[in-house]
């Protein structure tokens, strides 16, 4: 699990990892003290079995893989105790990785040859780390880009002023022109998540909602009841149509 602060910068990690691992007692082979092995029988050690098919050519040799031994030639005599002739033994493996900032949740990233161990011998598997993200209280992620909702209060919102938001990075102070009405968004440049493959970086994009209050005093409700019918208080038909269009993809 990742924070997005964690994404914002990559970081290192190291996990106790429950694996398949090469038993140490019969060195993986499957065969007690590694030792307890005999020729295999059916292929006198070669691993191959060679069989006559009869085809519309006539009679064909056709070479396949051992079926007794699979191919190794030989085949155990008496199996290791601690495998059971399976040759790899459970183990908590202490694996250490680092993840590239700017991934995302579901990804998976691949560390070759550190998953389980191959039974009598072979290649080990790979170890597949899923990326599991971590909500952010306040913030929301869109691709490299960072979210905000932000409520502003009438004033700020008419008059303009000065804010503090949340960033991945810490809280920034951001400015806030007159006149911003609700459902414009203000673009912080360079402040979302990086790309994985190192080129560019997101932005953080501040939706903003203004806030209507609820419960006003007499003199607070006195002062809003001043503006009533005043110029540029009540919004003319073009005013409207220009704010609906910004706010349509909210009832789309």
């Amino acid at each position: 699990k990742l924070t997005l602060e964690e994404i914002a910068k990559g970081v290192d990690k190291t996990l106790k990892v429950p694996t398949y691992v090469k038993c140490t007692h019969c060195d993986g082979t499957g065969a007690k003290n590694g030792t307890a092995f005999a020729t295999c029988s059916t292929c006198h050690g070669t691993g191959i079995v060679t069989t006559v098919e009869q085809s519309f050519f006539g009679a064909q040799q056709v070479q396949s893989v051992c079926p007794t031994c699979e191919g190794t030639g030989k085949v155990i005599t008496e199996r290791c105790t601690y495998c059971n002739g399976e040759g790899v033994e459970r183990k908590d493996e202490t694996v250490s990785f680092s993840i590239p900032a700017g991934v995302q949740d579901g990804q998976t990233l691949t560390m070759r040859g550190k998953g389980n161990a191959a039974p009598r011998g072979g290649a080990n598997g790979d170890l597949l780390i899923v990326i599991e993200e971590v909500k952010h209280p306040e913030l929301i992620r869109d691709g490299n880009d960072i979210v905000y909702n932000l409520m502003l209060d009438l004033p700020t919102a008419t008059l303009g002023g000065s804010v503090e938001v949340p960033t991945i990075t810490g809280r920034a102070r951001m400015k806030i022109p007159a006149s911003t009405q609700p459902g414009k968004g203000l673009r912080m440049r360079g402040k979302g998540l990086p790309s994985t493959d190192g080129y560019g970086t997101g932005d953080e994009l501040v939706n903003i909602m203004v806030y209507i209050p609820e419960n006003l005093g007499q003199q607070e409700q006195a002062a809003i009841e001043s503006l009533r019918g005043k110029p540029g208080v009540t919004p003319d038909e073009s005013t409207k149509n220009r704010i609906f269009s910004k706010l349509r993809h909210i009832f789309e």
